[in-house]
């Protein structure tokens, strides 16, 4: 090959390349102010950074190219209260039509498969914020007298009920496209000014699950960065006010894993009776459980002679990425099992682990005592049943 010949093809390449990262959005705003103006906003760690604005036309059309090379988010916006969040991907063409006064709840999108998830999940917002609004309407429209207290029960309880049907979509929601930053926006999701779907509390296990998967996909991703940051933090207030607890598990004798160890050896949990274990499930690939691990490592130096021991049950894919794990974080003195099979492995839907890290305390005929016990609160604990 020639060097003219090489340089056409480095030309036809590159130029191929930039337009895969170019991103398209076509719009129509229905029935469109005169002179209105669109914004583009990108989303960057703490600020929203307008990148583009345009005119829309008197037929409703706008439209804006913008260089993405990798998923990001983007505010396409009119003003504080109408907007619509977008998650781009490089090479999309993103065709939409919305009503000018309601850009969060297009009448349709296309070209995006993240934009349209967020979309749908909002409509579905949306749609039980009206019904809550009317539970509001009815109590307002009320003229009280006799049987009030019961009808306010009544809108009590259906309001109830159409939270609990918005969290359970929203807990769906995130299991079937956990692996998407679309996840995001649905953790920090809102009812009413100051009621969120999912809660930060009881909930805990959808935020560490969000966190572990998308911060091992993108570890540089400003929102990412953010989002685990927060979690982190929520998990040391939690750990710092007391374990939490999970319904009903408390006092039931653990279910037996019998997997195998690096080595190639099968250990059962049942051969730690005699002492009070730490039974934790995490993986190499999720920092939320390396950043615990040193933690466990000081437990288990200080009450290791005083009758404890850790069974650690690994959820990584490969032997190699769940050894060099534990060489890492000096984990090596203790017990450690996997069967390598990730969230497919079958201690999943046997301890019901929804999030990783998760741990179970076992006294010493291997009933759980405890659940979740996480930096301050493991030590406390450990003192409470060693002092």
């Amino acid at each position: 090959m020639n060097r003219k010949s090489l340089f056409l093809l480095l030309t036809v390449l590159l130029f191929t390349a930039c337009r895969k990262n170019n991103a398209e959005i076509e719009g129509i705003l229905e029935n469109p102010l005169p002179g209105q103006y669109i914004f583009l906003q990108e989303l960057k760690p703490n600020e929203l950074l307008n990148v583009d604005s345009a005119i829309v036309s008197d037929d409703g059309r706008f439209e804006f190219k913008r260089k993405v090379e990798f998923p990001s988010f983007y505010l396409l916006k009119i003003n504080q209260n109408n907007f619509l969040t977008m998650l781009v991907e490089p090479g999309e063409k993103i065709k939409m039509t919305a009503h000018y006064d309601s850009l969060n709840y297009p009448v349709v999108v296309s070209g995006s498969k993240g934009t349209g998830m967020i979309v749908e999940y909002n409509k579905t917002l949306l749609k039980t914020r009206n019904r809550i609004r009317s539970l509001n309407d009815m109590f307002n429209n009320n003229p009280g007298g006799t049987g009030i207290a019961a009808f306010i029960d009544s809108l009590d309880r259906l309001g109830d009920g159409y939270l609990n049907e918005m969290n359970s979509y929203a807990k769906q929601f995130i299991d079937r496209n956990v692996t998407s930053l679309a996840t995001i926006p649905v953790l920090y999701s809102m009812l009413t000014p100051d009621l969120y779907v999912l809660d930060p509390q009881k909930d805990l296990s959808y935020f560490l699950k969000v966190d572990s998967s998308l911060f091992s996909r993108y570890p540089d991703y400003g929102p990412v960065i953010d989002l685990h940051n927060q979690i982190s933090e929520m998990v040391s207030y939690f750990s710092s006010a007391g374990p939490q607890k999970a319904e009903g598990v408390e006092t039931m004798e653990a279910p037996e894993i019998a997997l195998p160890n690096p080595e190639g050896d099968t250990i059962r949990l049942s051969s730690t009776r005699g002492s009070y274990v730490l039974l934790d499930f995490w993986a190499a690939w999720c920092p939320p459980c390396r950043q615990e691990n040193p933690n466990l490592v000081n437990a288990f130096n200080r009450y290791r002679n005083r009758g404890f021991t850790i069974y650690q049950v690994s959820l990584d894919k490969t032997r190699e990425a769940w050894v060099k794990g534990i060489e890492d974080d000096g984990l090596g003195k203790w017990i450690h099992v996997s069967d390598l099979g990730y969230w497919n492995s079958s201690v999943v839907p046997l301890y019901k682990i929804e999030s990783i890290p998760a741990n179970f305390l076992l006294d010493k005929d291997g009933r759980v005592i405890a659940t979740n016990l996480r930096g301050d609160a493991l030590q406390r604990k450990l003192e409470e049943l060693f002092k």
